[in-house]
């Protein structure tokens, strides 16, 4: 099994990545007047795109909220920089090797296969696939991830076109909020992993290594909510899966358009998917649940995720303008047009939080779980990793005759991330060895005219990590059966694809893909203040607590990991 998602090059120095300062955090005073956080969380922001956009633009939405907080300049997200892993670091304080979550579509050494029911005569591995591949709804993939809705403006969905669809944003919108607060009853468990302790099948949540802020505020009382982009980000719960009491998860990846296009394919598509959870937000804001019907309060930990900046910097093209950057690295026409999308849907919720009186309690968080890279389109190269793989396998048949292939599962976006079938420490050399001796030819398919294509060198990486060396390059355990065998960082502007013609994208450890924006600004915070200290984004969650007037030392990341809240606050 192999996931081969279109990937971008990362530079990564030798040594253990950091994962925030190991200071201990202290708890805060229960005097604090801050009794909301909101989370915003723009996927692709970089600290640049934020800089830029509030040089031209000091008095827009976005620069109030910079101009009434801290920005912290020098933000870094999670390694590996997939949405997975980013937004289980802001929300825990933990890295990879502590969370145990490393992708949103991995492989475990242990787990059973789904469906598995004689447990103690099975062979463990299996693939995690904590994405829409898990949701009740598949053909098609629908909106409300498989809850069967039936409001016209969700069921004709697959049959209309772009400029219905387009035209018909209010209507969906009204629909979708409908969805469920509880999202565990639209996950598939015939199609999930199974533990072998219990023969049952794990939910994302179960496989999660420590609790999340939502756990810690509900412990206390506290009212909780999220909007994300699959159901699988119920894993967010934390490990008693009850921790968000209002999680809003339309998918993303279902059907928009008579095409049969996502969300995602069109970045006008992409800003009315956001739109919906930017009403959840806003009826959360005035005191009711996502949907606008019940009023339960004004959650005290609470926000959504953007995917809006994401596409504009993936796709080359989209509703007539060019995405990525421009050749002087300023934001193209497509992204240009996302951030102002941003910027009025910040402005709306500013608004908002100071119309119902809720300005001097409330604190906004805005960063980003991920960055995209290459933003330089000259550097971009289009690898097909699926020939890798293949070459690599067909190289281990011939020297091990009657073995099983050599890569049971790899996710290759900003570079290589492997399960292996042989953990063996010969098998390990032979898959790093093989890697960095062998070139891998233009992927001309997704590139006919070779503009971004080029046979590069030793599989188009830099670098090789295996076993214990790639254990410690994330703070695993050694031996953790969530953790990769095997992790390529790739030379930059690198892509590896077997059919997508994306620009940019993440996963890697290049700057372009952890160079984030992070930004806490209103109660609670200080004012008009930088910091050019260096941060992660893990160092969110602490602060979340910390800003509650809540003990950050209740999160068991910051226990292990030793993660501080952010300083300033």
């Amino acid at each position: 099994m192999r996931r081969r998602p279109l990937c971008i090059a990362a530079g990564l120095g030798l040594g253990v990545l950091a994962l925030g300062p190991v200071v201990p955090a202290a708890a805060a005073s229960p005097r604090s007047p801050v009794k909301h956080v909101l989370v915003l969380s723009i996927d692709g922001l970089h600290e640049t795109d934020l800089a830029f956009y509030v040089g031209q633009h000091p008095h827009s939405a976005l620069g109030d909220l910079v101009a009434d907080g801290t920005n912290y300049t020098q933000a870094q997200t999670t390694f590996p920089s997939d949405s997975f892993p980013g937004m289980v670091g802001q929300f825990t304080g933990a890295g990879p090797g502590t969370s145990g979550v490393y992708y949103d579509d991995t492989y475990n050494h242990e787990l059973l296969p789904p469906g598995t029911l004689d447990c103690s005569t099975a062979t463990p591995g299996t693939e995690v696939p904590w994405t829409e591949a898990i949701d009740r709804s598949q053909t098609p993939i629908t909106l409300d991830a498989g809850q069967k809705l039936t409001d016209p403006a969700l069921t004709s969905l697959p049959t209309n076109t772009l400029a219905q669809t387009l035209g018909s944003a209010a209507a969906v919108t009204k629909a979708i909020l409908r969805m469920t607060p509880t999202p565990q009853s639209l996950l598939d468990p015939a199609v999930m992993p199974v533990d072998p302790a219990t023969c049952l099948p794990e939910y994302p949540h179960q496989y999660l290594k420590v609790n999340t802020v939502f756990d810690v505020a509900k412990q206390h009382g506290l009212r909780t909510a999220w909007s994300v982009k699959h159901p699988a980000y119920e894993i967010l719960n934390g490990p008693s899966g009850t921790g968000v009491d209002d999680l809003f998860t339309p998918e993303i990846n279902s059907v928009a358009d008579a095409a049969g296009d996502d969300w995602t394919t069109g970045n006008a598509l992409t800003q009315e998917y956001d739109s919906t959870k930017v009403a959840a937000v806003l009826n959360e804001i005035d005191g009711f649940d996502h949907s606008g019907t019940h009023r339960v309060g004004t959650p005290a930990v609470f926000g959504m995720n953007f995917q809006t900046v994401s596409t504009a910097e993936k796709l080359p093209t989209s509703d007539g303008l060019a995405g990525g950057y421009n050749r002087d690295g300023t934001p193209g026409p497509l992204l240009a047009k996302a951030l102002d999308y941003i910027n009025a849907q910040v402005g709306a919720m500013r608004q908002r939080i100071q119309r119902d009186g809720l300005s001097g309690s409330t604190t906004i968080i805005l960063s980003a779980k991920h960055g995209q890279s290459p933003e330089d389109l000259s550097t971009l190269r289009r690898v097909d990793d699926g020939a890798i793989i293949d070459a690599l396998d067909a190289a281990w048949a011939t020297s091990h005759p009657g073995a099983a292939p050599l890569v049971a599962f790899s996710v290759d976006d900003d570079g290589m991330v492997m399960w292996l079938s042989d953990r063996h420490a010969d098998a390990l050399a032979f898959a790093k060895t093989y890697l960095l001796t062998h070139g891998a030819p233009a992927n001309l398919a997704t590139d006919p005219k070779g503009v971004h294509s080029a046979t590069v060198a030793a599989s188009g990486l830099t670098q090789v990590f295996t076993g214990a060396a790639a254990d410690t390059l994330v703070r695993a355990t050694n031996g953790d059966s969530h953790a990769p065998d095997l992790i390529g960082i790739a030379q930059h502007g690198v892509v590896y694809t077997g059919g997508v013609s994306k620009i940019a994208e993440h996963g890697g450890d290049a700057p372009d893909d952890r160079d984030v924006a992070l930004v806490v600004s209103g109660a609670g915070v200080d004012h008009h203040k930088t910091t050019n200290r260096p941060v992660q984004t893990t160092q969110i969650a602490p602060s979340i607590l910390a800003l509650l007037g809540l003990n950050p030392r209740s999160l068991d990341a910051v226990q292990i990991d030793h993660t501080a809240t952010l300083p300033s606050l």
